[in-house]
């Protein structure tokens, strides 16, 4: 425990990997068979579950369930109160094998607001952006900006997070990126990005 944090009041099963420089706070808790990467911050009252992945510098806020069948790739975002699902029909009387879970994967970067659902079986992808109270009931598309209930792209977002406006050139970094009408999808343009 030299290499990361745990709060007292946090709980750790056995068969649990930590990766350096994480931080799990109050109340808390990692299933067994569970990864978490470097550099992470798990808020208060998290809950980690059997065999979850959890990639390097993600943050996830207070009060976020993950459930088996989610991975979230590096630097991804969970806004509080965020929700993870994994049965697409769940029912108490015909319990599933952990095999029958829907996977769930966030892409690199993505950002999930307070409050948003992410209903199993679906990707969302880099560097995309869920608003709060959002429900994604499909995949989603690299940098995409999806708000709503079921949620709809409404914009495009820069990997720094602005939201582009017209002409695609990030406001706040510089980054261009281009539409391509076909496939609807966004493309970053190999360029130097302003300091």
């Amino acid at each position: 425990m030299d290499d990361y944090f745990v709060h007292e009041s946090a709980y750790i099963d056995e068969n649990v990997t930590i990766g350096k420089g994480t931080k799990i706070w109050y109340f808390s808790h990692i299933q067994s068979g569970a990864r978490i990467g470097e550099g992470c911050n798990i808020g208060q009252n998290v809950n980690i579950a059997n065999h979850v992945v959890v990639g390097n510098g993600c943050k996830i806020q207070n009060n976020v369930s993950i459930y088996e069948g989610v991975e979230l790739e590096d630097f991804v975002f969970c806004g509080p109160s965020m929700v993870f699902t994994n049965d697409l029909t769940p029912r108490c009387m015909y319990p599933k094998n952990h095999s029958e879970y829907s996977r769930t994967l966030i892409k690199k970067g993505a950002s999930i607001g307070a409050n948003a659902t992410i209903v199993c079986g679906h990707t969302v992808g880099e560097n995309a952006l869920i608003a709060s109270g959002a429900v994604v009931t499909k995949d989603v598309k690299p940098y995409a900006l999806m708000a709503g209930v079921p949620a709809k792209r409404i914009g495009w977002v820069c990997e720094c997070g602005e939201v582009l406006r017209e002409g695609l050139v990030c406001s706040g970094c510089g980054r261009r990126y281009k539409h391509k009408e076909e496939s609807d999808e966004l493309f970053p343009l190999k360029e130097e990005v302003e300091e």
